[in-house]
């Protein structure tokens, strides 16, 4: 008998289960694929891993001579990129399974097949298993989404999963998709040479960022040669014999583009059809597992954390639903914030942001004020060739405490973290923007847009406040 047993091993599962290790009770964690989920193995650590080294050769390819490094031939190794990625991946999962050991977490590798009122049954090895708990967990993860129509072969139409797997470089990709997953897929075969085009369905770009800030990111994508068409609705992918016509409407009219490999990045599912509940929690038309704040099904011991349920798909939102989960079952009163988790998509210049846009708070007719600082005017971006983007912050105009931060520039995911930090602990635009930081940074881009919300920045002419 477990105190609590973890369906899944990745960010909220390994995390949930280690928490709960180290608060004294017994822990079972099973995994039917790989230890560390999507993230760690088919997501976020091999996408970043590529991000990163393909985006040493585009700034070999395209900045290094501004510095005044000339180099006449970049050579890239794919094979070796992606042997690294490989290897990333490999040293990070072996972590994992050290940590889960380390705090004697029983790890089980097995396929869960039912979830019944504290029994858990397990296929394991063409045998089945049935092991009882107090508390279970549904940390299941997601998968990717797929269209109507369109089938996923691997070999011209790839999930995005797949498409951290290409043994060549296609001369033409077609995404589908100008999200955060395809916005950093198109980034990085762009950077390596494809010609990269993005079908976004909807008309707006980035609609969660505001406007002025998505038309800015959208015009540096534009000069990176990602070529990104709105409004654009796929309706068939014909074969062909060397590329793929992938048709699609833009505004009824009927336009066409070739590729040599299509990626589908139109989002991911909860991992729930393959469980069967008795008694089922509420689960919605998508797949959702409906829960409370505190990630309580409406089966009492029953839990659920990380895509499985409502809120972003992020892996920090995960694990900390994992934290939270051990320790309201060990009896503490532990719980999140839900208006304080980040966003990041790692493209280059990065886009990180933390609260409601400008344009949802108008909307909302809040009251508001707003300080914006652009990174040309940062000593620090300027010297090392990054001064693409801009930082604003927004606080409530009566209060003054911080409400939002939104990052467009080189650094943004760690920019954004000095605002996180400030906005739960309640501070001021007043006391954020008194604090020291070190000359040259980017991290003063953020208190110059902080200062400049009052009228004080001293490195941009301030406008002036309504």
């Amino acid at each position: 008998m477990y105190d609590v047993l973890i369906v899944g091993s990745g960010p909220a599962g390994y995390v949930a289960a280690i928490r709960a290790a180290q608060l004294g009770l017994k822990v079972a964690c099973v995994e039917k694929n790989s230890v560390g989920g999507t993230c760690l193995n088919v997501g976020c650590i091999p996408s970043k891993t590529l991000l990163d080294s393909t985006l040493k050769s585009y700034q070999i390819n395209h900045h290094y001579s501004d510095h005044g490094i000339n180099i006449n031939k970049v050579v890239i190794d794919l094979d070796r990129m992606m042997s690294r990625k490989a290897e990333v991946v490999q040293k990070l999962t072996n972590g994992v399974r050290d940590l889960l050991k380390a705090n004697k977490v029983d790890l089980i590798q097995g396929k869960v097949t039912k979830v019944s009122q504290g029994v858990v049954t397990i296929e394991k090895d063409n045998n089945i298993e049935a092991l009882e708990s107090n508390n279970i967990v549904i940390a299941s993860g997601s998968s990717p989404q797929t269209l109507p129509g369109i089938e996923i072969n691997n070999q011209t139409i790839f999930d995005s999963e797949g498409a951290l797997e290409f043994s060549s470089i296609p001369e033409k990709l077609v995404i589908i998709g100008a999200g955060v997953i395809g916005l950093e897929l198109g980034s990085i075969w762009s950077r390596l040479g494809s010609q990269v085009t993005l079908l976004e369905a909807q008309k707006e770009f980035l609609p969660m960022l505001d406007k002025r800030l998505s038309r800015q990111i959208f015009k540096e994508f534009s000069n990176q040669n990602i070529n990104i068409i709105l409004g654009a609705k796929v309706s068939e992918i014909e074969e062909m014999k060397n590329d793929s016509l992938v048709k699609f409407l833009v505004d009824e009219e009927k336009q066409e583009v070739t590729a040599e490999k299509i990626i589908l990045a139109v989002g991911r599912k909860p991992n729930t059809g393959d469980i069967q509940f008795d008694p089922s929690p509420a689960i919605d038309e998508l797949g959702f597992i409906e829960v409370n704040e505190n990630c309580e099904t409406s089966i009492r011991n029953l839990w659920a954390v990380g895509d499985v349920v409502r809120g972003p798909m992020l892996a920090h939102k995960a694990s900390e639903e994992g934290i939270m989960v051990a320790e309201r079952i060990n009896g503490q009163n532990t719980s999140m914030d839900y208006d304080l988790i980040p966003n990041v998509i790692y493209t280059h210049p990065e886009i990180a942001w933390v609260g409601k846009s400008e344009t949802q708070l108008k909307e909302e007719n809040a009251n508001y004020k707003s300080g914006s600082f652009p990174f040309v005017a940062s000593g620090r971006a300027l010297a090392s060739a990054e001064d693409v983007g801009s930082v604003t912050v927004i606080a409530d105009k009566e209060t003054d405490r911080l409400l939002s931060v939104h990052v467009f520039g080189n650094s943004a995911s760690e920019i954004l973290q000095q605002g996180l930090v400030a906005m739960s602990s309640g501070m001021t635009s007043e006391e954020f923007g008194s604090v020291v930081v070190s000359h040259p940074t980017v991290s003063e881009t953020i208190k110059e847009a902080t200062l400049s919300m009052n009228s004080k920045a001293i490195h941009i002419l301030n406008r002036k406040q309504k």
